[in-house]
This record gives structure tokens, sequence and C-alpha cells, in this order.
């Protein structure tokens, strides 16, 4: 889980790293071909942007609360 804004930076480059690796995987590889890989990148992208909305979630909270 994110819990600093380091974590949170490093996984958001992680994230853009992720997307262009499934952007060449799909333009290399045709419909059912690595599709497992694919998903699995997927995959990995849909837990980051969970963790993602989850520390912005609690950041945002945090500073209403501050105010």
């Amino acid at each position: 889980m994110i819990s600093t804004l380091t974590e949170y930076e490093r996984a958001r480059d992680e994230l853009r790293d992720l997307e262009s690796r499934l952007g060449r995987l799909e333009q290399e590889y045709p419909i059912g071909k690595k599709g497992y890989t694919k998903a699995g990148v997927r995959k990995l992208i849909a837990r980051l942007h969970e963790e993602l909305a989850v520390y912005e979630g609690a950041e945002a909270s945090r500073s209403t609360e501050t105010q």
C-alpha cells in the first residue's frame, strides 16, 4: 500500500512504464497472442490505479480535515 509521496511518485512512474509496455505488446502481437502477458500487465495496471486512488483519497481527506 502506498503511504508516502515518494511511493506515490514511484507508483505513477511504474504505471506509465506498464502502460507503454502494454501498448508495445498490443502492437507487436495480434489478438490471441501473448494473451496471458497482456492480461497480467492489465492486472498490474488495475492494481496500481486502485492503490493510487486510495492514497489520493486519503490525502484529500487529510487536507479537508486540516482546513
